[in-house]
């Protein structure tokens, strides 16, 4: 039980960060199919700059490249976001191709980077960029506790703070004065715009934020999945991220409850194939079943959902 509860909180909190990523964007009236690429993007930049720190030789100093790693990924994620955002917003294309192109064109970018780098420092055209281990703490004394001291065992570093940028992004989101214009341009963004807020700003931003907390998310699964990363670890795992959040009615505590369930689907799936003994090809249908939970879920409480008014909707200021 500990180990389903260490390995799937190890997973749904990444997935958490970015389906927040996604609420921002969706919340200020843009869709975003564009979460999986930009949790690439932003995780290659984060990996490359280690690799050109370290020259591929992290040992030692794991740490600080994994604080390295988290910064630069943020960064990436967020400039590659901007890409989006040009399409959808001042260029006004489809929301949903523009998505769709987005995550084609991250992994074919960082597949093709990564092995020219790996070219050019090592000589070898790879398409991995070792990381090294993250590390792993546990908290004396409440981590004895049976069931519950599992949450406080064997934690990544990435846990807290990814805790504390998502209590953040709930404050700014429900509290402040940004929050409320970003959720109203996902509602009424004529309201918002005879309010003398620029809409598009707005949107721009949220949709930066979007891919800074997708880079995140990205760059933490590179280092939870494996030591090293690679532009197909994390393939469906931003899908996965939208499924939650739609799930959650694009509300930051709900859409928790829905990353939770997956990561402990996950790691249940991954334990039972383990003490079944199955063979691989076994396991890895095992292994589908957070999807397969997803579907079910989208089958029955998709009727529920109350998603954002304009959501989708090309604004256009002289339309009443």
């Amino acid at each position: 039980m500990d180990i389903i509860i260490i390995e799937g909180l190890a997973f749904a909190l990444p997935l958490f960060i970015i389906a927040i990523g996604g609420i921002y964007s969706e919340r200020s009236g843009i869709t975003n199919l564009a979460l999986e690429g930009f949790l690439g993007f932003g995780a290659f930049i984060g990996a490359a700059a280690v690799t050109a720190f370290t020259r591929g030789n992290v040992a030692g100093i794991e740490v600080q490249m994994f604080f390295v790693a988290l910064l630069f990924s943020v960064i990436g994620g967020a400039v590659f976001a901007m890409l989006h955002a040009l399409l959808c917003i001042p260029f006004k294309a489809n929301q949903v191709i523009s998505g769709v192109v987005i995550n084609i064109l991250a992994v074919a970018l960082t597949a093709f980077f990564t092995s020219q780098i790996n070219s050019v420092i090592f000589g070898k055209p790879t398409n991995k960029f070792v990381l090294g281990v993250c590390e792993k703490f546990t908290v004396p004394g409440i981590s004895k506790i049976p069931i519950l001291g599992a949450f406080f065992t064997d934690v990544y570093y990435y846990v807290p703070i990814i805790i504390v940028v998502a209590l953040f992004a709930s404050y700014v989101l429900y509290k402040s004065r940004f929050g409320l214009r970003l959720r109203a341009c996902g509602d009424n963004p004529h309201a918002v715009d005879a309010a003398g807020v620029d809409v598009s700003k707005v949107r721009f931003i949220a949709v930066m934020i979007s891919g800074a907390l997708s880079g995140l998310g990205g760059i933490c699964f590179a280092y939870s999945i494996s030591t090293s990363f690679s532009p197909s670890i994390y393939a469906g795992y931003g899908f996965l991220a939208i499924a939650a959040l739609i799930f959650g009615n694009w509300k930051i505590g709900p859409t928790l409850g829905a990353c939770l369930l997956f990561g402990f689907a996950r790691s249940a799936g991954y334990k039972l194939a383990q003490v079944l003994e199955l063979a691989s090809t076994f396991s890895d249908i095992i292994m589908i079943l957070p999807y397969v939970l997803t579907l079910l879920l989208l089958m029955f409480f998709s009727s529920t959902n109350r998603p954002p008014r304009a959501l989708g909707e090309i604004y256009d200021k002289g339309k009443r």
